[in-house]
């Protein structure tokens, strides 16, 4: 009979190609480990890795198996968490992701009421780009997610949280920051400072922009939204930025935030689950909570 940790210490060789960091992942010693992979690869007949002085190769047998046994994981895993909803749908692990453009922003406002309004919860947040937190969900490695909305997660269960404006960030010494409000069309014909390839919040933000005749700024993209705000605050373009980003003073001296008028570009911040999760109360509960914090930022 094959047993789960066996299927986990292969999967922690796959991530580490290596026999010692893979022992101190899984918290055990080197030879244990190592012993037990050879005894599944005696169990099953077949060799799994190709052992090497610098490392450790999955074999294309190791490969495949390697793949069954993360839904075997993740399977027992929704067993384990099923069952622990039957005893109590309030209690237990939750793993959640977020992507970079909204976890710094989002979590000072919501991580103190989700504790509190849920106590015996234990939150494990991660903070990834949205195309490996999809990955993550789909694999049942992550229980939810919290992000902007877009048309390819429509396999997943969505659960609505708030819509979060765009703002157009200047320099607080161009002409547009004398404005209370500018519009889309106001964006024709300018560059726009973008994130790189990866970030959901790019293709939203070009979407935008070419709809209004605007373009991207080729000459630089940012890996995080605080670069954006640096390029921006040193007179290099302008941005648009969410709305929860522009909330504290980092470079406010320099920077101008204004509001655009309708139509006002945005993004749909949800809350996604697996189809036919079980711990479906636990997760109107925080829906509610998360909803109820962000009403008072948000309003």
């Amino acid at each position: 009979m094959i047993k789960i940790r066996d299927l986990e210490y292969l999967l922690a060789i796959a991530e580490h190609k290596h026999f010692g960091r893979a022992a101190q992942a899984c918290h055990v010693s080197q030879p244990t480990l190592s012993g037990q992979i050879i005894k599944l690869e005696e169990q099953l007949g077949l060799q799994l890795l190709e052992r090497h002085r610098r490392g450790i190769l999955l074999t294309p047998a190791g490969e495949t198996l390697v793949a069954d046994a993360q839904k075997v994981l993740a399977a027992a895993g929704a067993f384990e968490h099923h069952a622990a909803a039957l005893k109590d749908p309030l209690s237990g692990a939750r793993h959640i992701g977020l992507i970079p453009t909204l976890a710094p922003y989002l979590l000072p406002h919501i991580m103190r009421p989700l504790v509190a309004a849920l106590p015996k919860i234990d939150f494990f947040l991660y903070e990834k780009r949205t195309a490996e937190l999809l990955d993550g969900l789909d694999a049942g490695s992550l229980d939810m997610l919290v992000l902007p909305w877009l048309d390819e997660m429509s396999g997943f269960e969505r659960y609505d949280l708030f819509d979060e404006e765009l703002l157009l960030a200047v320099h607080r010494d161009s002409d547009t920051a004398k404005q209370a409000s500018v519009s889309l069309a106001s964006l024709r014909g300018q560059a726009v400072l973008n994130l790189e390839d990866g970030h959901c919040l790019r293709d939203q933000a070009l979407d935008f922009c070419s709809q209004a005749g605007g373009k991207d700024d080729e000459r630089f993209q940012a890996t995080s939204l605080e670069t954006l705000r640096h390029m921006v605050a040193s007179n290099m373009g302008i941005t648009l930025l969410p709305k929860l980003a522009t909330m504290h003073s980092i470079a406010a001296d320099t920077l101008a935030y204004i509001p655009f008028s309708e139509p006002v570009p945005h993004r749909e911040i949800v809350l996604l689950t697996r189809p036919n999760y079980t711990r479906v109360e636990s997760v109107e509960k925080m829906v509610g909570v998360i909803k109820k914090a962000m009403q008072r930022v948000l309003p």
